[in-house]
C-alpha cells in the first residue's frame, strides 16, 4: 500500500523521499561504524596501558624482587569506597597460585590469563586483563593487570547524544536541499505543462518555453517544439488540400452538373453520347487532380516516411525518354550518364515524369535529358537532372512562381493539355524533401531549362 501511494507521489515526493532514506541509511551505518572505531581505539588504549604496566612489574619483580602490596597506584582521593576496585588494579600470584603481592585486596584473584572482559567483586565496570610472566630462578610468577573499561564506556555513550541529535539535523537539511532543488528543476517542466495545456488543435502556432540550460529539460522543450512544428506543417498539408482540392473541383463539377442540367432540361438538346463523354472527360480530370493533391499532400514526408535506398538516376531518366519518345517527339539523351542519388525511388520517379511531361507539353520538337555527376572543389559532391525543351520559355519573372500550387501562366492552354498547375509543385516538395534544390534558367534551344541538384549517397551518410 505504500508503495502504491509513494508511486503516486509527485517527483518532488519521491526524490526527496529516496534522498533522506538514501543518507539517512549512510549517515545510520557511518554512525555504527564512528562508535565502533572509537571504542576500538579506546579499548586498545587501554589494553596498551595495561600492558606497559603488566612490563613494568614484570621488570621489577625479575630485577629487584616482589612489589609491595597495597602501594603501587594507591591514591585515597581516587577511591571513594574502599572495597571498589581502583581503575587500574594489578596482582602477582606465585607459583603456588596464592596472591604473593595486590595492588589492593581483592574478593578473589584475578585472571591468570588475559581476557577481553573481566568482572570484579565491587566494580560497575567491567576490566580488561593483561597477564605476564616473570621468573625469579626456578620461581615463575604471574602478573596480572586489570584496567577498568569505565572510561571506554562513558566515552562511547558521550558520543551517542550528539548523533542523535545530529543525524535528524542532517537528514532535514537533506530533505529541504533536495525539495528546493527538484522544485527549482521541475519549474521549466511546469511552465511546459502550462503551456502545452492551452495547445489545442487550432492553437498550433504555440511553443513551450526552452528553458536556458543545456539538460535534459531544455532537450525535451525543444523536441516538442519540434513535433509543434511538425504537427504544424502537417495541419497546414491538410487544410491546404482541401482548400486547393475545393478550389479545384469546382470546376469540373461545376462542368458536369451544367450539362447534366441542360440535358434534364432539355432531352434533345445534345447530340447523342455527349452528356457521357463530359461526364468522363471531366470525372478523368477530378481523378488526376486528387492523385495529384495526395502526392503533393505527401511529398514533404517522402524523404522520413518512405524507404530510403540508392536510386539509379540515370535508369529513370532513360525510361521516361522511352515512354515520350512513342508519341513522336524527338528526345535527346545523349547528356545521360550515371548518376546515383539515395532517397525513395517512387518519389524521384515522379519527380523525372513531371519535369518531362511538363517539357513535352511545351516544347516544339526537341526534349533533351541530361543527367551527371558532379563534384566540385570545396562542395560535396551531387547528381544533377536537366530536362529542357525548345518551346515559348519561362519569363524570368516568373520562374519561381510556377513553382507555386495551381499556377498556369497559359491558363486555357494548361487545362486543355490536361496540366493542373500542381506538376512543379511537386517537384519542388520532392526535391526539398530529398536535401536538393531545383531551378529554372533558359535553354540554348530558346525553351524552359530545369536543373535539379541531389545530394550524392556519399554526401548523405
Amino acid at each position: 500500500m505504500a508503495e502504491r501511494r509513494l508511486a503516486r507521489a509527485s517527483v518532488r515526493v519521491r526524490t526527496t523521499t529516496a534522498a533522506v532514506l538514501v543518507v539517512a541509511v549512510v549517515l545510520a551505518l557511518g554512525a555504527a561504524v564512528l562508535v565502533l572505531l572509537v571504542r576500538d581505539s579506546l579499548r586498545e588504549g587501554l589494553e596498551n596501558s595495561a600492558e606497559q604496566r603488566a612490563a613494568d612489574l614484570v621488570t621489577q619483580i625479575e630485577t629487584s624482587g616482589l612489589p609491595a602490596s597495597g602501594t603501587a597506584d594507591e591514591d585515597p582521593e581516587d577511591t571513594e569506597d574502599p572495597d571498589e576496585p581502583d581503575e587500574l588494579v594489578w596482582q602477582v600470584l606465585a607459583p603456588d597460585g596464592t596472591v604473593a603481592s595486590s595492588s589492593q585486596p581483592l574478593a578473589r584473584p584475578l585472571p591468570s590469563q588475559s581476557t577481553d572482559r573481566a568482572e570484579l567483586p565491587g566494580a560497575d565496570q567491567p576490566y580488561v586483563v593483561v597477564t605476564e610472566d616473570a621468573e625469579v630462578g626456578d620461581r615463575e610468577y604471574v602478573v596480572s593487570v586489570a584496567a577498568s573499561l569505565e572510561d571506554v564506556d562513558d566515552s562511547t555513550a558521550a558520543l551517542l547524544p550528539p548523533l542523535l541529535v545530529g543525524v535528524p539535523l542532517v537528514l532535514l537539511l537533506v530533505g529541504g536541499t533536495t525539495w528546493a532543488v527538484a522544485t527549482r528543476a521541475l519549474a521549466p517542466v511546469e511552465r511546459i505543462r502550462e503551456e502545452v495545456e492551452q495547445i489545442t488543435g487550432d492553437r498550433l502556432d504555440r511553443r513551450v518555453p526552452e528553458p536556458p540550460s543545456r539538460d535534459e529539460i531544455h532537450r525535451l522543450a525543444r523536441t516538442m517544439n519540434q513535433m509543434l512544428e511538425r504537427l504544424e506543417s502537417s495541419r497546414e498539408r491538410q487544410q491546404r488540400f482541401v482548400a486547393d482540392a475545393s478550389h479545384e473541383l469546382r470546376s469540373p463539377l461545376a462542368s458536369i452538373r451544367q450539362t447534366a442540367e441542360v440535358a434534364q432540361a432539355h432531352p434533345g438538346a445534345l447530340p447523342e453520347g455527349e452528356l457521357a463523354e463530359a461526364v468522363l472527360e471531366e470525372s478523368g480530370r477530378m481523378q488526376r487532380l486528387v492523385e495529384q493533391l495526395l502526392v503533393l499532400t505527401r511529398a514533404g514526408e517522402a524523404a522520413g516516411a518512405h524507404a530510403s535506398y540508392d536510386v539509379d538516376l540515370d535508369d529513370i531518366a532513360l525510361a521516361e525518354a522511352r515512354r515520350v519518345r512513342r508519341g513522336g517527339l524527338q528526345v535527346d539523351t545523349s547528356g545521360i550518364g550515371p548518376g546515383r542519388v539515395r532517397g525513395d525511388g517512387v518519389a524521384l520517379g515522379q519527380v523525372v515524369r513531371n519535369l518531362v511531361d511538363n517539357a513535352v507539353r511545351h516544347a516544339e520538337t526537341t526534349v533533351r535529358l541530361a543527367v551527371r555527376e558532379r563534384a566540385e572543389d570545396g562542395r560535396d559532391p551531387d547528381v544533377e537532372l536537366v530536362v529542357e525543351d525548345d518551346g515559348p520559355g519561362i519569363p524570368e519573372a516568373e520562374r519561381e512562381r510556377v513553382f507555386d500550387r495551381f499556377v498556369r501562366l497559359d491558363e486555357a492552354r494548361a487545362r486543355d493539355a490536361g496540366g493542373s498547375g500542381l506538376g512543379l509543385a511537386i517537384v519542388r516538395e520532392i526535391v526539398t524533401a530529398h536535401g536538393g534544390t531545383v531551378a529554372i534558367t533558359s535553354s540554348p534551344a530558346g525553351g524552359a531549362r530545369v536543373v535539379v541538384r541531389l545530394p550524392a549517397p556519399a554526401a548523405r551518410t
